[in-house]
């Protein structure tokens, strides 16, 4: 869990990478591992993420819906499953840190390491969320685009690649700043901690 930590160590607040929480985290890992009933359900995700936007003050694009964490996880798994087979191998890119059902896919709950990530994806990469909207409008399943393109080499000629420059147009940051200019840095990681002990309740 150190290691997982250290990946984080400049995106999450202190409140999130204190021992005493790497060591919750840790323990919830192996509980999901052991027993799929410990899973953090994508409801529970849903909750406090919105909780935390709505409290920070964050504009309504931030909420986010069940349906859209679940693409968002999908695609997630979906780019691990390719990047580890092309040997692109690091912890977020092995395949069993997602937590499947037994039809192979990504399940309706998280293991802890990836609600971290999940989390962590909310926050600092905004844009991911964006595209998982986007997919949900459109009922685009990333698995089962990359399944057909597998099974349909066909597919692979029609595929463009198309790069954008943008602003950065995260809602995220200014809520942060703001609530942490209003209420101060005590607050905010009073409201984080509350958040964490949600997502991983204390036994």
């Amino acid at each position: 869990m150190s290691e997982i930590a250290a990946v984080f160590a400049k995106e999450l607040p202190a409140a999130w990478s204190a021992a005493v929480v790497r060591e919750r985290v840790a323990r919830a890992e192996y509980e999901a591992v052991r027993n799929r009933a410990s899973l953090v359900s994508e409801q529970r995700l849903v909750e406090v993420w919105n909780q935390y936007v709505r409290e920070i003050g964050a504009p309504d694009e931030a909420v986010v819906t069940i349906a859209e964490i679940h693409n968002l996880r999908d695609a997630g798994f979906t780019v691990a499953q390719l990047m580890w087979a092309r040997g692109d191998r690091t912890v977020w890119t092995a395949p069993n840190v997602y937590a499947l059902g037994p039809d192979g896919r990504v399940a309706d709950g998280c293991r802890a390491i990836e609600a971290v990530r999940v989390i962590y994806d909310l926050d600092d990469l905004f844009q991911n969320l964006r595209g998982a909207r986007n997919r949900v409008r459109r009922a685009i399943v990333p698995s089962d685009v990359v399944k057909k393109r597998v099974a349909d080499p066909s597919l692979h000629s029609q595929s463009t690649v198309r790069f954008e420059a943008h602003v950065d147009t995260n809602p995220i940051r200014p809520a942060e700043q703001r609530y942490l200019q209003e209420h101060g840095a005590e607050a905010y990681g009073q409201l984080l901690a509350r958040l964490f002990d949600e997502l991983f309740p204390p036994e």
